[in-house]
C-alpha cells in the first residue's frame, strides 16, 4: 500500500512538471514571440527609411532645390562572410585597400548596426548591384536622396548638406553615422524643419543576401514622414538676373522689400553652381572650390566688411538732424580744396555753400565731415567727445550697424564700428572729432556688411523702423507665413528727418552724381559711393531706394575694385530695380556692358 501510495505520488510529481514544460513551451513557441525573433534575427534586416527633405520654393513657387533618388550600399560587419573583393572593387570602381578600411571604419561604429560603405551610387551601378548582391553577404543597399537645384543659383543663400560629423551626433540623437545635416544657408538654419522624421522597414532576407519580403506584413515597419517644405523670400529671376550682372566681379548685392524685412536677392560674387556640392564628387569639388583664390565659398555679403564710403554720409546727416547740429537749411561752406585739419586735408570739389539737399546730391566731403565734427564736439549736451561718440555709436546701432541681426542668416558677421574706449586706447584718450573725422564719410575705422547697409536704406524708406532681415517668407504652406521676424525695430532718428534725406537722394538721380540710376516711369532716391581699398582700385558702391515716394526694393551694391560708384554699382542697382519693378529692362545696350565689365 505505501509503494502505492509513493507511485502514485511520484505520478502525480511528474504530471505537474509535464504540465509545466508543456505550457511553458507554450507561451515560448505560440504567445512570446522574442525567441522566434531571435531565431530569426541572421534572416532579418533593419532598414532605416531616410525621409525626403522639405523642398525649397522662391517667393513666386518657383522651385529652388528639390530631391533626386540616390542609393547608399550598407555593411553590417558581424554578418560579412567570406566574398570576392575583386568583384565588388570592380563593381563600385575602388581599391582593395579602400574596401579594407572602409570595413575597419563600420567595426569601429558598431560591428551589429549598419554603417555606410559607399555611398551615393548611380541608378545605373545600383540597378546592376542588385542582381549581384548575393555575392556580397552582409551588404545591402539602401535608399537616400540627394538635393538637386534646377537653377544653378543662389548657393550661398539656399546653402549645402553634408555627411554628419562626431559632433553633430553628440549635438543631437537623431542622427548617425552616414546621416546627412543642412551645413550652411536655409539647409542650416532649418535643418529640424527639412530634415522630416526616419522610418523603420523590416524585412526578410535569403540565404544568398537577397530581400524576399517583408517582415510579419509590415507590423513593425516605422513610415518615414518627409521634411517640411519652405517658400523662401528670394525671386529667382531677381537672384538670377544679379548673378549675371555681377559674373566675373567681386562683390554683393543685397535687396530687400522694406516693409517686411524680406530678402528679395542676395548675392556675393564670386558664387558657384550649387550642384557641384552634391553626390559622390561633393568632396573633390569642395576642396578646389575651398582652394580658389578668388573665394567663391566666402558670403561676402554677410561676412566682408567694407569701408562703406559717401552712402555712410547718409547715416549721418540722419543723426546731425536728429541732434540739431543741422537743420534742412544749414549751409556749410565747402572751398579750398575740401575740409582742412591743420596741414591735412579731406579733399573736395570746392561745392561752395551747401545745405543737406545740396551735400547729398554732390556728395560734399567738407560738409559731412564738418557735420561730423560738430555732433563730437556739442558740450552743450555732451561733457566730452567720449560721450558724444558713444551718443552717435548707439544712433547706429539703432539703424542695425555693428551687430548681428540673428535671424535666419548663418554664419553672419557684424562688421565693426569702435567704441570710445578703442579711441581712447588708441590715442591714450587725447582725440576730438578731427582725429576720427573720416567716419563722417564712411572710411577710417568704419567697416559694415552689404547686408547692414540695405537694412539702412530700409530704415530710410521705412522711415525711422526696419524689420530684420531675413529669407524665408513660409514654412509648410505658402499661406502660412513665418511671423518670427515681424517686428519692427524702430530707429533712434524722428521720422520727420527721413523725408529730408530721402529729397537729397532724389537729387542725385535726378541731378546728381547718381543719374545713371534713372529709369523711365519710376522715381528713384540714390546715393553713390566710393569706398577706399589700401590693397588696390577703390570699390564701387550705390544705395538705391524705389520708387521713391512709395519703396518696394532697397537695393546696396558694391563691386570690389569697380572704382567710383557712379560708373559701375549706380547702373547694375539700377538695372535690378528695373528688373525687379517692371519685369523686364529695356536698356539692353546698358545691360550687356555691365555684363561684359571685369574686375578679377
Amino acid at each position: 500500500m505505501q509503494d502505492r501510495k509513493r507511485y502514485f505520488v511520484v505520478l502525480a510529481i511528474l504530471a505537474v512538471l509535464a504540465l509545466v514544460y508543456l505550457i511553458r513551451l507554450f507561451n515560448l513557441q505560440v504567445l512570446n514571440k522574442t525567441y522566434k525573433v531571435k531565431a530569426n534575427q541572421n534572416a532579418l534586416r533593419y532598414i532605416t527609411e531616410h525621409p525626403a527633405r522639405g523642398l525649397i520654393y522662391d517667393r513666386n513657387d518657383s522651385l529652388l532645390v528639390y530631391n533626386d533618388a540616390a542609393y547608399d550600399i550598407m555593411v553590417v560587419p558581424n554578418e560579412l562572410r567570406e566574398f570576392d573583393t575583386m568583384e565588388l572593387c570592380r563593381v563600385l570602381d575602388i581599391t582593395k585597400e579602400d574596401v579594407r578600411k572602409k570595413i575597419e571604419k563600420a567595426k569601429k561604429y558598431s560591428y551589429i548596426l549598419p554603417s555606410i560603405f559607399e555611398q551615393q551610387i548611380s541608378k545605373e551601378d545600383y540597378g546592376f548591384l542588385q542582381e549581384k548582391m548575393y555575392e556580397f553577404p552582409g551588404f545591402f543597399v539602401q535608399n537616400r536622396t540627394l538635393r538637386s537645384y534646377p537653377n544653378p543659383i543662389a548657393a550661398h543663400i539656399l546653402g549645402y548638406v553634408s555627411e554628419v560629423n562626431e559632433q553633430d551626433m553628440e549635438n543631437d540623437n537623431y542622427y548617425q553615422m552616414g546621416d546627412y545635416i543642412g551645413k550652411s544657408g536655409i539647409e542650416k538654419a532649418y535643418e529640424s524643419v527639412l530634415r522630416g522624421e526616419k522610418g523603420r522597414r523590416v524585412v526578410l532576407v535569403d540565404v544568398h543576401n537577397r530581400e524576399v519580403g517583408r517582415y510579419e506584413n509590415g507590423a513593425e515597419d516605422v513610415v518615414a514622414v518627409p521634411g517640411t517644405s519652405i517658400w523662401s523670400t528670394l525671386d529667382l529671376q531677381l537672384q538670377r538676373y544679379g548673378e549675371e550682372l555681377m559674373a566675373h566681379k567681386r562683390g554683393s548685392i543685397v535687396a530687400i522689400e522694406p516693409k517686411t524685412g524680406e530678402i528679395l536677392c542676395l548675392i556675393s560674387s564670386p558664387t558657384y553652381d550649387p550642384n557641384l556640392l552634391v553626390g559622390t564628387a561633393r568632396p573633390k569639388n569642395y576642396a578646389m572650390l575651398l582652394e580658389d583664390p578668388k573665394k567663391p565659398l566666402f558670403n561676402r555679403a554677410l561676412m566682408a566688411s567694407y569701408p562703406p564710403g559717401s552712402t555712410f554720409k547718409l547715416a549721418n546727416g540722419l543723426i546731425a538732424l536728429q541732434e540739431g547740429i543741422v537743420t534742412p537749411s544749414t549751409i556749410y561752406s565747402c572751398s579750398g580744396g575740401g575740409y582742412h585739419i591743420g596741414n591735412h586735408v579731406v579733399h573736395c570739389h570746392n561745392c561752395g555753400g551747401l545745405n543737406i539737399y545740396s551735400a547729398i546730391q554732390r556728395s560734399c566731403n567738407s560738409y559731412f565731415c564738418r557735420a561730423y565734427y560738430n555732433i563730437l564736439s556739442n558740450r552743450r549736451k555732451y561733457k566730452n567727445v567720449q560721450d558724444a561718440y558713444t551718443a552717435w555709436l548707439d544712433y547706429m546701432h539703432s539703424m542695425g550697424f555693428a551687430q548681428k541681426y540673428e535671424t535666419d542668416l548663418p554664419y553672419e558677421l557684424k562688421g565693426s564700428i569702435p567704441t570710445a574706449e578703442y579711441f581712447d586706447k588708441k590715442y591714450n584718450k587725447s582725440w576730438n572729432g578731427n582725429t576720427v573725422v573720416s567716419m563722417g564719410i564712411g572710411q577710417g575705422e568704419a567697416a559694415v556688411t552689404p547686408l547692414q547697409m540695405a537694412n539702412m536704406l530700409a530704415v530710410i524708406a521705412n522711415k525711422g523702423y526696419y524689420i530684420k532681415p531675413h529669407v524665408v517668407k513660409a514654412i509648410g504652406k505658402k499661406d502660412n507665413l513665418n511671423t518670427q521676424f515681424s517686428e519692427k525695430i524702430v530707429s533712434k532718428i524722428d521720422p520727420k528727418h527721413f523725408q529730408t534725406v530721402l529729397e537729397g537722394m532724389k537729387l542725385v538721380v535726378t541731378s546728381g552724381t547718381g543719374r545713371g540710376a534713372q529709369i523711365d516711369g519710376i522715381t528713384v532716391a540714390g546715393k553713390t559711393g566710393t569706398a577706399q581699398n589700401p590693397h588696390g582700385a577703390d570699390h564701387s558702391v550705390f544705395a538705391l531706394i524705389a520708387p521713391a515716394d512709395d519703396p518696394q526694393i532697397v537695393i546696396f551694391c558694391l563691386v570690389e575694385n569697380g572704382g567710383f560708384g557712379a560708373s559701375v554699382a549706380c547702373p547694375i542697382a539700377s538695372l535690378m530695380a528695373e528688373k525687379y519693378l517692371k519685369g523686364e529692362v529695356k536698356r539692353t545696350d546698358l545691360e550687356n556692358r555691365m555684363k561684359e565689365l571685369s574686375f578679377r
